[in-house]
């Protein structure tokens, strides 16, 4: 990923439209400090944060706010006052947001859901998704061990990897690889994917981008393309559009590595 030292001022990367979901600010697992270094190098027109930056679930059980949550904080307020339209979609774990659609803050929109219109005219359902999980919607209190035994998960993670790199053995997710055994998951993607494509055409739009399961993907859906942010907790990926209206998923996983362009990474009903 090169220096520290790329100016704010004059980043390597600049899109026509970033979309950030699930940092989870407040949340140990967080990896805000490498969305930080992301964001020194990449830029856009307009950015879309859809869902879950800040996770009220976390800071409730636990105050946590180390000083790189901050940056981040101001990081996104600076490029807001630079020009680039920033339009904020609450998701479930910052759902408190919800009470202020309408307004605009720091140079922030805050909406329930919008449409993105690309550069070669298709329109996208831009969403966080969490109104699509059963889960969620109908067991909260299933929501909230799920969360908890998923940051178990995150932290085994981090111990199994810090003997990888002593190795130069590139990075590995735990997590990813325990859903991608256990079919139940599988299955809960596939259906959630298809309710938010269903979405996508009761709005008469050509796709959908959200975020909230943690697993970041572009495929296309009974004709409709859907497009998946992933995270910043594990997997720490960013969808991008283009100017030509051209997406790309980039991850940003290991700041030891370059970006890669990676459609695989671990799923979350978060």
């Amino acid at each position: 990923m090169g220096s520290y030292d790329v100016s704010d001022e004059s980043p390597e990367r600049r899109f026509r439209t970033l979309f950030i979901s699930d940092v989870h600010l407040g949340a140990r697992g967080s990896q805000a400090d490498l969305l930080l270094d992301f964001l020194r190098y990449h830029d856009a027109d307009t950015i879309y944060l859809v869902g879950d930056i800040v996770d009220g679930w976390a800071l409730k059980s636990s105050w946590h706010w180390p000083q790189s949550h901050n940056d981040l904080v101001q990081k996104l307020l600076r490029k807001a006052r630079k020009g680039a339209k920033v339009i904020y979609i609450p998701g479930n774990h910052d759902e408190f947001l919800r009470n202020y659609y309408g307004t605009h803050f720091g140079g922030i929109d805050v909406v329930e859901n919008t449409v993105h219109t690309g550069a070669d005219g298709k329109r996208y359902l831009v969403i966080h998704g969490d109104i699509f999980d059963l889960v969620v919607q109908n067991a909260r209190w299933l929501a909230h061990l799920g969360d908890k035994a998923y940051d178990f998960a995150i932290q085994m993670n981090r111990f199994v990897n810090f003997f990888r790199r002593m190795f130069k053995v590139p990075y590995w997710s735990l997590s990813q690889w325990a859903k991608q055994k256990v079919k139940n998951a599988v299955n809960y993607i596939g259906a959630f994917e298809q309710a938010l494509a269903a979405e996508a055409r009761r709005h008469d739009a050509d796709g959908v981008i959200c975020g909230h399961i943690h697993y970041a993907v572009i495929r296309d859906e009974g004709g409709i393309r859907y497009m998946n942010c992933g995270d910043w907790v594990e997997s720490c990926t960013a969808l991008v559009e283009h100017d030509d209206g051209h997406f790309e998923i980039i991850t940003w996983a290991d700041h030891l590595q370059k970006p890669a362009a990676v459609p695989q990474v671990a799923a979350r009903a978060a």
